[in-house]
């Protein structure tokens, strides 16, 4: 029986699977996925923790009392989801000078958010419930772990911004640039206010702005590559 005009199937000729570019495009994909479970598990867990407040705790406190695991495991899986964008970041720059920096130094980013999992932030300013106010007077390895941990993460997203700022410029491709210099900008000044301000509540916005803004940013350049990146399916030609 002859099929139906409407079910006829469109013949696009032979085509072949650029697996190169296939691997390239999934491991772009953690970016955004990264950033999604990251934020949203952070602003869930800060809504319905008891005694944790958006507006005077960092992130990194959720870690602490009977629910922390939540925290450690977002830490921990979107570290290596962040690696694997990396890697895909590495990929999609094949060929560029700065190829090998800007990858690295986003999976330093990724490490340094495993690290953090690893090495839990002391309780400190009434968090969890029942913790004295203020910083902690005898910070442990740990704690002292993961705010070197902070440090670098934020050195290497800082780096990794600015890096990509500089081949975007070459590229021509001007908004590209313009926004990573500013997302470089925004999260060295919040880790800079942090250091410099303690758990102060200015000191917390300006760390709110510097990790939305880091992660919209990781999120956002994984996709401009993904679309850069060439379909792995093509024609035979």
């Amino acid at each position: 029986m002859q099929a139906s005009h409407g079910d006829a199937v469109r013949d696009t000729g032979p085509t072949y699977l650029d697996r190169p570019s296939a691997v390239t495009r999934s491991l772009l994909g953690y970016g955004p996925l990264a950033a999604v479970v990251y934020l949203a598990s952070g602003v869930t867990q800060g809504l319905t923790r008891d005694g944790f407040d958006l507006g005077r705790h960092s992130l990194s406190l959720l870690a602490n009392g009977p629910h922390g695991w939540i925290h450690v495991t977002t830490l921990v899986v979107t570290g290596l989801m962040t690696i694997a964008a990396a890697v895909g970041v590495q990929r999609a720059l094949r060929g560029a000078a700065d190829r090998t920096w800007a990858g690295r130094l986003l999976a330093g980013y990724g490490l340094a958010l495993v690290l953090g999992g690893v090495f839990v932030a002391d309780p400190m300013d009434g968090f969890p419930l029942g913790t004295p106010a203020g910083a902690p007077v005898e910070p442990t390895l740990g704690g002292v772990l993961h705010l070197a941990a902070g440090g670098l993460g934020f050195a290497c997203l800082v780096a990794a911004a600015v890096s990509l700022a500089r081949r975007f410029a070459r590229e021509g491709r001007t908004r590209w640039a313009a926004s990573s210099a500013v997302t470089g900008a925004v999260v060295l000044a919040g880790f800079a206010g942090v250091a410099g301000g303690g758990a102060s509540p200015l000191a917390v916005a300006g760390l709110w702005a510097a990790v939305v803004t880091g992660w919209a940013w990781v999120a956002a350049v994984s996709v401009h590559l993904y679309r850069r990146t060439p379909h792995p399916t093509r024609p035979r030609g």
